[in-house]
Parts: C-alpha cells; sequence; structure tokens
C-alpha cells in the first residue's frame, strides 16, 4: 500500500463555473485561488500538483501546515450569528410551521444547498 502525502491531508474540488465557463479546482484553506482549464481531469490533476507545490513551500518556510480537510469529520453543531431581526423572523416562520427553530433552520438550510427539504 502506498503511503499518504502530506498534499493527501487536504479537500481537492473539482467543479463546473458556469460564470468562467471552464472547470475550477481549489482546495479551501490551504490554497488561495485556483486551477482553471476545459478537461476535468487535467484540472484535477494540476489542482494535485499546486497543493503539493503549497505544502513544500511551507515546510520551505518552516510554517505549520494549516489543519487538514480532508476526511474531516463535521460535529453536526455550529454557532450562526444571525441578528435580532431574522432570529425573529425565522423563530416566527418554525412557530407557523409548528416545527422548532432548529428543525425549520435544518429544513431551510437542506433546500438551500440541495438536499432534500
Amino acid at each position: 500500500m502506498k503511503p499518504m502525502k502530506p498534499s493527501d491531508r487536504y479537500l481537492k474540488i473539482v467543479e463546473w463555473s458556469e460564470e468562467d465557463g471552464c472547470y475550477v479546482g481549489t482546495c479551501p484553506g490551504l490554497v488561495m485561488g485556483g486551477v482553471h482549464g476545459d478537461d476535468e481531469a487535467m484540472v484535477y490533476r494540476e489542482l494535485c500538483d499546486v497543493v503539493a507545490e503549497a505544502v513544500e513551500l511551507y515546510k520551505a518556510d518552516n510554517k505549520p501546515l494549516p489543519p487538514a480537510t480532508a476526511n474531516k469529520v463535521y460535529s453536526g453543531r455550529f454557532v450562526l450569528r444571525v441578528g435580532g431581526e431574522l432570529h425573529r423572523q425565522l423563530a416566527i416562520r418554525a412557530i407557523r410551521s409548528g416545527e422548532s427553530l432548529n428543525s425549520y433552520c435544518q429544513k431551510v438550510l437542506r433546500k438551500a444547498v440541495g438536499g432534500e427539504g
């Protein structure tokens, strides 16, 4: 079995960008900007190279690497500050729908990211 490289610790995302009219590859938390191109697989390969180079630059500068983003386990809990007025509006909508504020917000967030409602 091949050993894991330090660059394997980072999430690499390649997605189509309507705005740019091409594939865009990014590595949140490690590389600012991204890689662009018309071939999805080539963009991924280039992104992997860029991420490996970024890791080497951190090492050469004796800087600690940012926290890993690949295979990260999420607790399912986060704090979101929304302001008093939005909090009130959400609470009212939750009451009207017969749900807790937490359940209502989960439903709204799922819908916003394209998950089931």
